[in-house]
């Protein structure tokens, strides 16, 4: 239950974030504006922030502790062992999760607290007095390395969402087994349409389909 929860409100967060970031087609009056309005909520977004990563903690922990118990419900493994319904996102859900968890942290340094790329702090406010967040997510998604890493980290989350987003109804019980396949369809297409939503960014700056608004 505690997993499921924690799970929904992290869900709802991917979705919103993602929802603020694809405003970079926009242009950077779009994506600048969006960005001043989260930073107005001065306490308030430090609070959400805090939720958000405590729900992260709460998340991975008692994953894990699910993990364990499980482990020690069947100390000897199989001789023979052959997953019937288990796929591949649902046998790795915690591996996923951590590797995830590391890529948050990283994202956190590089466009939160920028302090991955000198090249941030270079950047002059834009016409508006805003900070040129559309120019720093341009100049940070150039890097090769930075972009791969996203869009590999990005495929590991759609592995977790395409399990942990239908699974929950069963953790719900709000699940049978003539939902069953449905869900676990509806689950795998909603992570697929997340992983291109949030690797078209990079894609696009890499691709020299959106350029910085000011030049270094």
């Amino acid at each position: 239950m505690i997993v499921a929860i924690t799970g929904i409100i992290l869900i709802l967060f991917v979705v919103g974030h993602l929802l603020g970031n694809l405003q970079i087609f926009l242009g950077p009056d779009w994506i600048n504006s969006y960005s001043e309005h989260l930073r107005e909520l001065g306490p308030l977004l430090w609070a959400i922030r805090i939720f958000l990563l405590a729900t992260v903690i709460v998340h991975i922990y008692v994953t894990i502790r699910l993990a364990i118990a499980n482990r020690r419900a069947r100390p000897k493994s199989y001789i023979d062992k052959e997953n019937v319904k288990a796929t591949f996102a649902s046998r790795h859900m915690v591996m996923s999760g951590l590797i995830v968890l590391a890529f948050i942290i990283y994202h956190l340094a590089h466009f939160t607290f920028r302090k991955t790329d000198p090249r941030f702090g270079l950047l002059k406010l834009d016409p508006l007095n805003r900070y040129d967040v559309y120019s720093m997510m341009v100049y940070g998604f150039q890097n090769y390395v930075v972009s791969g890493f996203y869009v590999f980290a990005l495929f590991l989350l759609f592995l977790h969402l395409s399990h942990g987003s239908s699974s929950f109804f069963q953790s719900l019980g709000l699940n049978n087994k003539k939902l069953e396949p449905r869900l676990a369809l509806g689950g795998r297409i909603f992570a697929w349409l997340l992983f291109i939503g949030y690797a078209s960014i990079p894609v696009a700056i890499l691709l020299g389909l959106i350029k910085p608004a000011q030049q270094l």
